[in-house]
Protein backbone atom coordinates (compact mmCIF):
# COMPACT_ATOMS: atom_id res chain seq x y z
CA UNK A 1 0.00 0.00 0.00
CA UNK A 2 2.75 2.43 0.92
CA UNK A 3 4.44 1.66 -2.36
CA UNK A 4 1.20 2.57 -4.17
CA UNK A 5 0.82 5.80 -2.23
CA UNK A 6 4.43 6.78 -2.97
CA UNK A 7 3.95 6.00 -6.63
CA UNK A 8 0.80 8.14 -6.80
CA UNK A 9 2.52 10.99 -4.94
CA UNK A 10 5.43 10.87 -7.34
CA UNK A 11 3.03 10.98 -10.24
CA UNK A 12 1.24 14.00 -8.79
CA UNK A 13 4.60 15.69 -8.15
CA UNK A 14 5.78 15.11 -11.70
CA UNK A 15 2.48 16.33 -13.14
CA UNK A 16 2.72 19.37 -10.90
CA UNK A 17 6.23 20.11 -12.17
CA UNK A 18 5.01 19.88 -15.75
CA UNK A 19 2.09 22.19 -14.93
CA UNK A 20 4.39 24.65 -13.17
CA UNK A 21 6.80 24.58 -16.09
CA UNK A 22 3.89 25.21 -18.42
CA UNK A 23 2.76 28.18 -16.36
CA UNK A 24 6.30 29.60 -16.33
CA UNK A 25 6.62 29.17 -20.09
CA UNK A 26 3.18 30.73 -20.63
CA UNK A 27 4.03 33.63 -18.33
CA UNK A 28 7.38 34.25 -20.01
CA UNK A 29 5.85 34.16 -23.47
CA UNK A 30 3.05 36.50 -22.39
CA UNK A 31 5.55 38.88 -20.75
CA UNK A 32 7.58 39.09 -23.96
CA UNK A 33 4.69 38.91 -26.43
CA UNK A 34 3.23 41.86 -28.36
CA UNK A 35 1.01 43.92 -26.08
CA UNK A 36 -2.64 44.99 -26.47
CA UNK A 37 -2.05 48.76 -26.72
CA UNK A 38 -3.62 50.05 -29.93
CA UNK A 39 -2.29 53.60 -29.71
CA UNK A 40 0.82 55.00 -28.03
CA UNK A 41 0.27 56.58 -24.62
CA UNK A 42 2.29 58.72 -22.24
CA UNK A 43 2.84 57.02 -18.89
CA UNK A 44 3.61 59.34 -15.99
CA UNK A 45 5.54 57.82 -13.09
CA UNK A 46 5.51 60.22 -10.10
CA UNK A 47 8.40 60.34 -7.65
CA UNK A 48 7.88 57.74 -4.94
CA UNK A 49 5.50 55.65 -7.06
CA UNK A 50 5.45 51.87 -6.55
CA UNK A 51 5.60 49.14 -9.16
CA UNK A 52 2.11 48.11 -8.04
CA UNK A 53 0.60 51.54 -8.81
CA UNK A 54 2.45 51.72 -12.13
CA UNK A 55 1.23 48.26 -13.16
CA UNK A 56 -2.36 49.13 -12.26
CA UNK A 57 -2.08 52.36 -14.27
CA UNK A 58 -0.79 50.35 -17.23
CA UNK A 59 -3.75 48.02 -16.89
CA UNK A 60 -6.19 50.94 -16.88
CA UNK A 61 -4.56 52.33 -20.02
CA UNK A 62 -4.86 48.96 -21.73
CA UNK A 63 -1.10 48.64 -22.10
CA UNK A 64 -0.77 45.24 -20.36
CA UNK A 65 -3.01 42.18 -20.35
CA UNK A 66 -2.47 41.64 -16.62
CA UNK A 67 -0.99 44.02 -14.03
CA UNK A 68 -0.23 41.01 -11.82
CA UNK A 69 1.68 39.24 -14.59
CA UNK A 70 3.56 42.47 -15.32
CA UNK A 71 4.66 42.71 -11.67
CA UNK A 72 5.67 39.05 -11.62
CA UNK A 73 7.73 39.50 -14.80
CA UNK A 74 9.45 42.57 -13.39
CA UNK A 75 10.33 40.71 -10.19
CA UNK A 76 11.54 37.68 -12.13
CA UNK A 77 13.78 39.99 -14.20
CA UNK A 78 15.09 41.49 -10.93
CA UNK A 79 13.88 44.98 -11.88
CA UNK A 80 11.49 45.53 -9.01
CA UNK A 81 13.67 48.12 -7.28
CA UNK A 82 14.73 50.00 -10.42
CA UNK A 83 11.58 52.04 -11.11
CA UNK A 84 12.38 55.59 -12.33
CA UNK A 85 10.25 58.72 -12.09
CA UNK A 86 9.42 60.47 -15.34
CA UNK A 87 7.15 60.50 -18.36
CA UNK A 88 7.61 57.61 -20.75
CA UNK A 89 6.16 57.12 -24.22
CA UNK A 90 4.72 53.59 -24.42
CA UNK A 91 4.59 52.58 -28.11
CA UNK A 92 1.63 50.70 -29.52
CA UNK A 93 1.87 46.92 -29.16
CA UNK A 94 4.77 47.27 -26.71
CA UNK A 95 5.40 44.05 -24.78
CA UNK A 96 5.46 44.01 -20.99
CA UNK A 97 9.21 43.37 -21.17
CA UNK A 98 9.67 46.48 -23.31
CA UNK A 99 7.54 48.57 -20.96
CA UNK A 100 9.52 47.32 -17.97
CA UNK A 101 12.75 48.33 -19.69
CA UNK A 102 11.36 51.82 -20.31
CA UNK A 103 10.28 52.50 -16.72
CA UNK A 104 13.43 51.00 -15.15
CA UNK A 105 15.98 52.37 -17.63
CA UNK A 106 17.96 55.61 -17.52
CA UNK A 107 15.02 57.69 -16.29
CA UNK A 108 15.13 60.10 -19.24
CA UNK A 109 11.60 61.22 -20.01
CA UNK A 110 10.43 60.63 -23.57
CA UNK A 111 7.05 62.35 -23.47
CA UNK A 112 5.00 64.79 -21.44
CA UNK A 113 5.52 68.53 -21.04
CA UNK A 114 8.77 70.23 -22.02
CA UNK A 115 10.04 73.75 -21.37
CA UNK A 116 12.67 75.00 -23.81
CA UNK A 117 14.68 78.15 -23.21
CA UNK A 118 15.86 79.20 -26.67
CA UNK A 119 18.84 81.55 -26.79
CA UNK A 120 19.04 83.20 -30.21
CA UNK A 121 21.49 85.63 -31.74
CA UNK A 122 19.06 88.54 -31.46
CA UNK A 123 16.65 87.45 -28.73
CA UNK A 124 15.61 84.76 -26.29
CA UNK A 125 12.27 83.06 -25.82
CA UNK A 126 10.61 80.39 -23.70
CA UNK A 127 8.48 77.65 -25.25
CA UNK A 128 6.19 75.24 -23.42
CA UNK A 129 5.12 72.24 -25.45
CA UNK A 130 3.62 68.80 -24.92
CA UNK A 131 4.09 65.56 -26.84
CA UNK A 132 0.95 64.14 -28.44
CA UNK A 133 1.45 60.35 -28.10
CA UNK A 134 -0.96 59.65 -30.95
CA UNK A 135 1.08 61.57 -33.52
CA UNK A 136 4.51 61.60 -31.88
CA UNK A 137 4.66 65.36 -32.44
CA UNK A 138 4.93 68.20 -29.95
CA UNK A 139 2.07 70.66 -29.58
CA UNK A 140 3.04 74.15 -28.47
CA UNK A 141 1.08 75.33 -25.45
CA UNK A 142 2.59 78.79 -25.02
CA UNK A 143 5.64 80.88 -25.92
CA UNK A 144 6.82 84.21 -24.55
CA UNK A 145 9.73 86.62 -24.43
CA UNK A 146 11.14 86.41 -20.87
CA UNK A 147 12.56 89.93 -21.14
CA UNK A 148 9.55 91.75 -22.57
CA UNK A 149 6.64 89.68 -21.21
CA UNK A 150 5.49 88.39 -17.83
CA UNK A 151 5.50 84.62 -17.43
CA UNK A 152 2.04 83.29 -18.46
CA UNK A 153 -0.04 81.05 -16.23
CA UNK A 154 0.61 78.00 -18.42
CA UNK A 155 4.35 78.30 -17.80
CA UNK A 156 3.89 78.78 -14.07
CA UNK A 157 1.59 75.74 -13.93
CA UNK A 158 3.93 73.31 -15.70
CA UNK A 159 6.77 74.29 -13.37
CA UNK A 160 4.71 72.80 -10.54
CA UNK A 161 4.55 69.41 -12.28
CA UNK A 162 7.21 66.96 -11.14
CA UNK A 163 7.68 65.35 -14.56
CA UNK A 164 8.19 68.55 -16.59
CA UNK A 165 11.41 68.42 -18.60
CA UNK A 166 13.73 71.39 -19.19
CA UNK A 167 16.19 72.24 -21.96
CA UNK A 168 18.35 75.14 -23.03
CA UNK A 169 18.83 75.41 -26.81
CA UNK A 170 21.64 77.66 -28.08
CA UNK A 171 21.57 79.02 -31.63
CA UNK A 172 24.72 78.87 -33.73
CA UNK A 173 26.54 82.19 -33.74
CA UNK A 174 25.34 83.44 -30.36
CA UNK A 175 27.96 85.20 -28.22
CA UNK A 176 29.14 84.11 -24.79
CA UNK A 177 27.82 87.32 -23.21
CA UNK A 178 24.34 86.62 -24.61
CA UNK A 179 24.44 83.05 -23.31
CA UNK A 180 25.38 84.14 -19.79
CA UNK A 181 22.68 86.81 -19.74
CA UNK A 182 20.07 84.28 -20.86
CA UNK A 183 21.15 81.57 -18.39
CA UNK A 184 21.20 84.05 -15.51
CA UNK A 185 17.60 84.99 -16.37
CA UNK A 186 16.28 81.40 -16.27
CA UNK A 187 14.28 81.08 -13.08
CA UNK A 188 14.81 77.32 -12.82
CA UNK A 189 18.61 77.62 -12.72
CA UNK A 190 20.59 78.78 -9.70
CA UNK A 191 23.76 80.78 -9.10
CA UNK A 192 24.10 83.74 -11.46
CA UNK A 193 27.52 84.04 -13.12
CA UNK A 194 29.28 87.37 -13.54
CA UNK A 195 32.40 86.41 -15.49
CA UNK A 196 31.90 85.93 -19.23
CA UNK A 197 33.52 82.73 -20.59
CA UNK A 198 35.96 82.93 -23.48
CA UNK A 199 34.27 83.68 -26.78
CA UNK A 200 33.80 80.72 -29.09
CA UNK A 201 34.18 77.98 -26.48
CA UNK A 202 30.49 77.28 -25.73
CA UNK A 203 28.98 74.74 -28.11
CA UNK A 204 25.63 75.71 -29.69
CA UNK A 205 23.43 72.71 -28.93
CA UNK A 206 20.54 71.50 -26.79
CA UNK A 207 21.17 70.83 -23.09
CA UNK A 208 18.81 69.07 -20.68
CA UNK A 209 18.81 70.18 -17.06
CA UNK A 210 16.82 69.83 -13.86
CA UNK A 211 15.44 72.67 -11.70
CA UNK A 212 18.09 73.69 -9.21
CA UNK A 213 21.03 73.00 -11.52
CA UNK A 214 23.60 75.80 -11.63
CA UNK A 215 24.43 78.28 -14.36
CA UNK A 216 28.13 77.49 -13.87
CA UNK A 217 27.40 73.79 -14.35
CA UNK A 218 25.59 74.45 -17.62
CA UNK A 219 28.47 76.61 -18.89
CA UNK A 220 30.86 73.82 -17.96
CA UNK A 221 28.88 71.35 -20.08
CA UNK A 222 28.92 73.74 -23.03
CA UNK A 223 32.67 74.29 -22.74
CA UNK A 224 33.40 70.55 -22.51
CA UNK A 225 31.24 69.82 -25.55
CA UNK A 226 32.92 72.51 -27.66
CA UNK A 227 36.37 71.26 -26.67
CA UNK A 228 35.39 67.74 -27.72
CA UNK A 229 33.92 68.91 -31.05
CA UNK A 230 36.98 71.00 -31.87
CA UNK A 231 39.34 68.13 -31.04
CA UNK A 232 37.37 65.72 -33.24
CA UNK A 233 37.22 68.10 -36.19
CA UNK A 234 40.86 69.14 -35.81
CA UNK A 235 41.90 65.49 -36.01
CA UNK A 236 40.04 65.16 -39.34
CA UNK A 237 41.27 68.47 -40.83
CA UNK A 238 42.49 68.99 -44.37
CA UNK A 239 46.17 69.41 -45.15
CA UNK A 240 48.03 72.70 -45.61
CA UNK A 241 45.59 74.99 -43.84
CA UNK A 242 46.76 78.55 -43.09
CA UNK A 243 46.31 78.23 -39.35
CA UNK A 244 48.50 76.38 -36.92
CA UNK A 245 46.34 75.68 -33.88
CA UNK A 246 42.80 74.55 -33.07
CA UNK A 247 42.23 77.97 -31.52
CA UNK A 248 42.92 79.68 -34.85
CA UNK A 249 40.53 77.27 -36.57
CA UNK A 250 37.88 78.20 -34.00
CA UNK A 251 38.37 81.89 -34.82
CA UNK A 252 37.90 81.14 -38.53
CA UNK A 253 34.83 79.02 -37.79
CA UNK A 254 33.22 81.89 -35.88
CA UNK A 255 33.71 84.21 -38.87
CA UNK A 256 32.22 81.62 -41.24
CA UNK A 257 29.30 81.19 -38.83
CA UNK A 258 28.51 84.91 -38.83
CA UNK A 259 28.92 85.35 -42.59
CA UNK A 260 26.27 82.87 -43.78
CA UNK A 261 23.10 81.25 -42.50
CA UNK A 262 23.08 78.77 -45.40
CA UNK A 263 24.53 75.44 -44.29
CA UNK A 264 25.68 74.38 -47.75
CA UNK A 265 27.58 77.66 -48.20
CA UNK A 266 29.85 77.33 -45.20
CA UNK A 267 32.66 75.41 -46.98
CA UNK A 268 32.58 77.95 -49.83
CA UNK A 269 32.73 80.92 -47.47
CA UNK A 270 35.58 79.25 -45.62
CA UNK A 271 37.40 78.77 -48.92
CA UNK A 272 37.25 82.51 -49.62
CA UNK A 273 38.91 83.40 -46.31
CA UNK A 274 41.44 80.58 -46.59
CA UNK A 275 42.37 81.81 -50.07
CA UNK A 276 42.79 85.35 -48.75
CA UNK A 277 45.02 84.19 -45.90
CA UNK A 278 47.17 82.16 -48.28
CA UNK A 279 47.63 85.21 -50.50
CA UNK A 280 48.41 87.48 -47.53
CA UNK A 281 45.23 89.51 -48.06
CA UNK A 282 43.30 91.05 -45.22
CA UNK A 283 40.07 89.22 -44.44
CA UNK A 284 37.95 92.41 -44.66
CA UNK A 285 34.79 90.94 -43.13
CA UNK A 286 32.11 93.12 -41.54
CA UNK A 287 31.13 90.75 -38.68
CA UNK A 288 34.59 91.15 -37.15
CA UNK A 289 34.25 94.92 -37.28
CA UNK A 290 30.86 94.68 -35.58
CA UNK A 291 32.41 92.56 -32.83
CA UNK A 292 35.05 95.25 -32.35
CA UNK A 293 32.24 97.74 -31.74
CA UNK A 294 30.04 95.61 -29.45
CA UNK A 295 32.56 93.05 -28.15
CA UNK A 296 29.69 90.60 -28.30
CA UNK A 297 27.56 92.47 -25.77
CA UNK A 298 24.25 92.84 -27.54
CA UNK A 299 23.29 93.48 -31.14
CA UNK A 300 24.51 96.51 -33.10
CA UNK A 301 21.08 96.91 -34.70
CA UNK A 302 22.21 99.14 -37.58
CA UNK A 303 24.67 99.31 -40.42
CA UNK A 304 28.34 99.99 -39.86
CA UNK A 305 29.54 103.57 -40.07
CA UNK A 306 32.59 104.50 -42.09
CA UNK A 307 34.27 105.66 -38.88
CA UNK A 308 33.81 102.17 -37.46
CA UNK A 309 35.24 100.56 -40.59
CA UNK A 310 38.26 102.85 -40.19
CA UNK A 311 38.63 102.39 -36.43
CA UNK A 312 41.65 100.60 -34.98
CA UNK A 313 40.34 97.64 -32.97
CA UNK A 314 41.88 94.18 -32.53
CA UNK A 315 38.97 92.70 -34.51
CA UNK A 316 38.83 95.14 -37.44
CA UNK A 317 39.99 92.90 -40.28
CA UNK A 318 39.99 95.89 -42.63
CA UNK A 319 42.83 97.28 -40.52
CA UNK A 320 44.70 94.20 -39.24
CA UNK A 321 46.48 91.38 -41.05
CA UNK A 322 45.43 87.78 -40.55
CA UNK A 323 42.92 86.53 -38.02
CA UNK A 324 41.53 88.58 -35.14
CA UNK A 325 42.76 87.63 -31.63
CA UNK A 326 39.59 85.78 -30.56
CA UNK A 327 36.47 84.21 -32.04
CA UNK A 328 33.60 86.62 -32.62
CA UNK A 329 30.81 84.18 -31.64
CA UNK A 330 30.25 80.57 -30.70
CA UNK A 331 30.33 78.47 -33.89
CA UNK A 332 28.54 75.16 -34.34
CA UNK A 333 30.12 71.92 -35.48
CA UNK A 334 29.23 72.54 -39.15
CA UNK A 335 31.09 75.85 -39.21
CA UNK A 336 34.09 74.31 -37.43
CA UNK A 337 34.11 71.48 -39.96
CA UNK A 338 33.92 73.99 -42.84
CA UNK A 339 36.86 75.96 -41.44
CA UNK A 340 38.91 72.77 -41.20
CA UNK A 341 37.71 71.26 -44.47
CA UNK A 342 36.96 74.19 -46.80
CA UNK A 343 35.98 73.69 -50.42
CA UNK A 344 38.78 73.93 -52.95
CA UNK A 345 37.92 77.04 -54.95
CA UNK A 346 39.53 80.07 -56.53
CA UNK A 347 37.00 82.42 -54.96
CA UNK A 348 38.21 85.57 -53.25
CA UNK A 349 34.94 87.51 -52.99
CA UNK A 350 31.26 87.02 -52.16
CA UNK A 351 28.22 89.22 -51.69
CA UNK A 352 24.52 88.63 -50.93
CA UNK A 353 22.48 87.55 -53.94
CA UNK A 354 18.97 88.37 -52.72
CA UNK A 355 17.93 84.74 -52.14
CA UNK A 356 19.41 84.35 -48.67
CA UNK A 357 22.66 83.06 -50.14
CA UNK A 358 25.68 84.64 -51.76
CA UNK A 359 27.22 85.17 -55.20
CA UNK A 360 30.87 84.08 -55.25
CA UNK A 361 33.51 85.39 -57.62
CA UNK A 362 37.20 85.03 -58.45
CA UNK A 363 37.99 88.57 -59.61
CA UNK A 364 37.30 92.04 -58.29
CA UNK A 365 35.66 92.98 -61.59
CA UNK A 366 33.19 90.14 -61.34
CA UNK A 367 32.63 90.93 -57.65
CA UNK A 368 31.81 94.55 -58.44
CA UNK A 369 29.16 93.42 -60.92
CA UNK A 370 27.66 91.17 -58.23
CA UNK A 371 27.68 94.06 -55.76
CA UNK A 372 25.90 96.30 -58.26
CA UNK A 373 23.29 93.61 -58.81
CA UNK A 374 22.79 93.32 -55.05
CA UNK A 375 22.36 97.10 -54.72
CA UNK A 376 19.59 96.95 -57.33
CA UNK A 377 17.86 94.16 -55.40
CA UNK A 378 18.14 96.17 -52.18
CA UNK A 379 16.60 99.22 -53.88
CA UNK A 380 13.73 97.13 -55.26
CA UNK A 381 13.08 95.60 -51.84
CA UNK A 382 13.11 99.02 -50.20
CA UNK A 383 10.65 100.37 -52.78
CA UNK A 384 8.36 97.36 -52.33
CA UNK A 385 8.36 97.99 -48.57
CA UNK A 386 7.42 101.62 -49.04
CA UNK A 387 10.86 102.91 -48.18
Amino acid sequence: MWRSIASNALTVFVVGLFLLAGVVIWGTESYEAEGPLEQAVCLQVPRGASMWSVSENLGQKGAVVSPTLFRMGVQYADLGDDLKAGSFLIPERASMAQIAALVTGDGVSTCGTEVIYRVGVNSARVEVRELDPATGEYVELVRFDPVEEAAPDAYIAVKQEADTQYRVALAEGVTSWSIVQALNAIDTLEGAVEEIPEEGWLAPDSYAFAPGDSVAGMLGQMRARQERILAEEWAARADDLPYETPEEALIMASIVEKETGEAEERPQVASVFVNRLRQGWRLQTDPTVIYGVTEGRGVLGRGLRQSELDAETPWNTYRIDGLPPTPIANPGRAAIRAALNPDTTEYFFFVADGTGGHAFSQTLEEHNRNVARWREIEAQQEAANGG
